[in-house]
């Protein structure tokens, strides 16, 4: 592994050559004039397509299915049931722990399911609109059995846990909390699309003799898609082309495949015919990977002097159905994160991870980061209100020093780089915090229920490997082509300025190819903040290597692929959070956020800025608003916009922003994760405010979402209590 180098082009601000202004990102041109081609746009002609026939019940045995009425509808070319297709499963998941219990899981229901919204058919037909009218007339035959619900199984899928040392039995303070963390949606605009072209059809060629085959999927993993395609087509991998075009949002909810995905592949190849497959948004609410689900108990044990002595945890995550690929990364991040950017040495984690009958739970933005961040940073203020001590002044007593970096956690996890208290001084000079608690103090007096709650979070930005292949052509004009894909990030203008940095050309004479397996080298895409800091840097390692061969008076054109590997780079930050509660009514208000994030060293700042507004809009999402609600029978209860809700332009308070620049020695760019930050930071501080607000009165057991509901239960059981 290379490490970063502040003499190096990349590194030294002064060795670039010379950037010019700001370029605007070169993906908005052609999104902005409708230019772009997203899953829906793709064209196919002739291309049949399908809709599928989904269980209404979340457990039961499969006893029949009646296709009869669907079949005489003008149209439909076919209804297929495992029995037609064979019995297939999902592809495995990532062991990054391990799995006690058989995941086995079948593509379509075979003789029971697992879920509300379980492909159980494929109806092929002549266009969407019949496809889908006749998914309705297929007919099942159901046994319901008793449905598992989130956390009422105790037998564990699997289990982490991290201890060191004895918990101390003597602290002057304890403190605990018990957070219910719900499932949301990841809700990205733009809802799955797949579209499968057969390459060489020919009605002499036997129908289950394997064709080259291209694939539409908007992913954030083309290779790693490309591989399980090919495994359920049992065809070679490099059979498959897989091409991911514009995607509108992804936020770990596109990691991994999906059956209806798989499902669109293996019915073109049964049926010798093109296919295209489009969700409505109540399919995604209802069959999508889902984010969070989790139960954080927490007890931290603290002294008269207001240092950390011990943290016990138990974390209890819920897997749903079936395990994605990413399905345990959440429970794993959680417990590996704690105690955060505190130095404390005693710990009791543990976790586990149970299974439902309920839509899969997968990787979402943040992905057991800002469950740690959440249980922790409660716990803090918590313990600070007992103490009486300020909550800063608790913070600064217990937070790892900048010169103890890199730092070897407790639970054996590397911090590489950061100043903490640094970060929490500014935020609170930003924020003008002494005078926002002299102004909170005069507010109270008059009645209101103001609250200032902060957080601070440590974001492991990861790690692994990525590629590049640059290629500098005779004309002068470069090509890269990254592993990595994009959903939104900016990526093509990032990765072209990089490469035009470090060979002394324009921007504009960068061409970057993404998404496309025919065109990039294999990669690990585009997940876990990754995509600058790894990808980045194979960009960066590339690029050196043509240049030396340049240098070296190689005649052009030259091609280089590199494979960049890293340990993980880890951000950090500081939130704080103002917010008034109505008295009356419980609705709360957020007057303003104000934010430092250290993301290492920055690229594109204007990037970079979106990037964390848009995991704050998620993250306030989450903490004020956002929760899927399943009822005893396993069905979804908020399955529509309707029900569920998201952050709208009005919902957004001012958020103040200013970024800190600690390079990671971990990769070539000193770069760190940024996407992830808002969803981490966010929830805990707004937590912390709307728990701050309600002191006065006493503490409260508050979970997520902070609605005006729940608020309001609070206020009039504690007025009702103290009302003689």
């Amino acid at each position: 592994m290379t490490h970063f180098n502040p003499t190096s082009p990349i590194g030294n601000a002064a060795a670039l050559h010379a950037p010019q202004a700001k370029p605007l990102r070169r993906e908005d041109s052609a999104l902005l004039r409708g230019a772009g081609c997203f899953g829906q746009d793709v064209v196919i002609p002739n291309a049949c397509h399908i809709a599928f026939v989904r269980s209404p019940q979340a457990h039961a045995q499969l006893l029949g299915i009646q296709t009869d009425a669907a079949m005489q509808i003008d149209g439909v070319l076919a209804v297929l049931t495992s029995t037609e297709l064979g019995q297939h499963s999902l592809p495995a998941h990532n062991p990054l722990l391990h799995v006690v219990q058989d995941t086995t899981f079948p593509l379509l229901a075979h003789d029971h399911v697992a879920y509300v919204g379980q492909p159980v058919a494929v109806v092929v037909a002549t266009s969407r609109a019949i496809a889908r009218e006749a998914a309705g007339a297929v007919a099942l035959s159901l046994h319901t059995l008793p449905p598992s619900n989130d956390f009422a199984s105790t037998d564990a899928t699997t289990r982490t846990q991290h201890n060191s040392g004895q918990m101390p039995t003597g602290s002057t303070h304890v403190v605990q909390a018990h957070i219910q963390s719900p499932r949301v949606s990841a809700m990205p605009m733009e809802p799955r699309a797949c579209s499968a072209m057969l390459h060489g059809i020919d009605s002499d060629v036997d129908v289950k003799s394997p064709h080259h085959i291209t694939v539409w999927l908007g992913t954030q993993t083309p290779s790693r898609a490309q591989a399980d395609l090919a495994r359920v087509l049992q065809i070679p991998t490099e059979q498959v082309l897989l091409i991911s075009p514009d995607v509108g949002g992804a936020f770990g909810a596109k990691a991994s495949v999906s059956p209806e995905d798989l499902l669109t592949a293996l019915t073109a190849q049964h049926m010798q015919c093109h296919v295209q497959w489009v969700a409505s948004r109540s399919d995604d609410f209802v069959a999508g990977m889902q984010g969070r689900g989790s139960v954080l108990q927490g007890r931290l044990h603290v002294n008269a002097e207001g240092m950390l002595e011990g943290l016990w945890a138990r974390l209890h995550f819920t897997l749903g159905a079936w395990l994605p690929f990413s399905a345990v990364v959440p429970l794993r991040n959680a417990a590996r994160i704690l105690p955060g950017p505190y130095a404390l040495k005693h710990l009791d984690i543990e976790g586990m991870a149970t299974r439902a009958h309920a839509a899969p739970v997968n990787i979402y933005r943040g992905a057991g980061r800002p469950e740690a961040a959440l249980l922790m940073e409660t716990l803090i203020e918590q313990a600070a209100r007992q103490c009486q001590i300020d909550p800063v002044d608790l913070r600064l007593r217990n937070l790892i020093a900048a010169q103890d970096m890199p730092y070897t956690t407790p639970t054996g996890e590397v911090l590489d780089s950061g100043d903490y208290a640094l970060a929490l001084h500014t935020a609170c000079e930003q924020f003008g915090y002494h005078a926002a608690r002299v102004e909170q103090s005069e507010r109270r007096r008059k009645g209101e229920l103001v609250g200032i709650g902060m957080a601070l979070y440590v974001e492991p930005c990861g790690q692994g490997w990525e590629s590049a292949r640059v290629t500098w052509h005779e004309n002068g004009h470069v090509t890269v082509a990254s592993g990595a894909p994009a959903q939104g990030q900016g990526h093509v203008t990032t990765f072209a300025q990089l490469a035009a940095d470090i060979l002394g050309c324009e921007a504009s004479d960068v061409d970057v190819h993404m998404g496309n397996t025919a065109l990039c080298p294999a990669g690990t895409g585009a997940l876990a903040s990754r995509s600058i800091a790894i990808g980045g840097s194979a960009i960066v390692q590339a690029c050196r290597a043509v240049l030396a061969r340049r240098e070296r008076g190689e005649a052009l054109p030259i091609t280089a692929e590199e494979k960049f590997t890293s340990n993980e780079a880890w951000s950090y930050g500081c939130v704080i959070a103002q917010m008034r509660i109505d008295i009356d009514t419980g609705t709360p208000t957020i007057e303003r956020i104000t934010w430092v994030d250290d993301a290492g060293h920055v690229l594109q700042p204007q990037l970079v800025h979106g990037q964390l507004i848009g995991g704050a809009a998620q993250g306030l999402g989450q903490a004020m608003l956002e929760r899927l609600v399943y009822d005893d029978q396993g069905q979804l209860i908020t399955g529509s916009l309707m029900d569920y809700a998201i952050p709208r332009a009005d919902n957004m308070p001012p958020i103040d922003i200013s970024s800190m620049h600690t390079p990671s020695p971990n990769n070539l760019l000193g770069a760190k994760g940024v996407g992830e930050a808002g969803c981490i930071g966010v929830p805990a501080a707004l937590m912390n405010a709307a728990r701050d607000a309600l002191s006065p009165l006493g503490e409260f057991d508050l979970q997520l979402p902070l609605t005006s509901e729940q608020l309001w239960r609070v206020l009039s059981t504690h007025f009702e209590k103290e009302t003689p």
